[in-house]
């Protein structure tokens, strides 16, 4: 029987490295956020004008990035949590002979709803991050055949 608990706690276990592969995907582009307002904070007090509006422009949409990406972070954390908890709670409906089923389904459809809303955020940061860098048409030369 135990050998049966262990197959029925793989999908949650695969479900926690793709919760992982996503936390590294996230803390990476955080970095690179956080980097890169480091520079324009350096930048701020530096510039004036148009100059100085654009930096400020930047400075608040990756600081919306940079708030997005923590919530996500926070809810696959979160995932996560609830995914090693029906993994529990799966050995423990086994050892001690309790019937477990409803719980362990109830934790484990919060954690997917957990993820798809940390990736419901991820989409919006990207959104944002992609709206920020459109390249302008001058830049394209569509004109040109190349």
């Amino acid at each position: 029987m135990i050998a049966q608990t262990i197959q029925l706690a793989l999908a949650p276990v695969f479900l926690l490295v793709a919760i992982g592969n996503l936390l590294n995907l996230l803390s990476t582009r955080l970095g690179r956020i956080v980097d890169r307002s480091r520079l324009l904070l350096d930048r701020y007090a530096q510039t004036q004008g148009s100059d100085h509006d654009a930096v400020v422009l930047e400075i608040r949409s990756l600081d919306k990035r940079i708030t997005l990406i923590g919530r996500a972070i926070l809810l696959l954390v979160m995932s996560g949590l609830m995914i090693g908890i029906v993994v529990v709670l799966l050995f423990v409906e086994e050892l001690a002979e309790l019937d477990l089923h409803i719980m362990a389904a109830s934790i484990f459809m919060l954690a997917i709803a957990l993820m798809m809303w940390a990736l419901t955020l991820f989409v919006r940061e990207t959104r944002l991050a992609s709206a920020s860098l459109r390249i302008p048409q001058s830049f394209l030369e569509l004109d040109r055949r190349l």
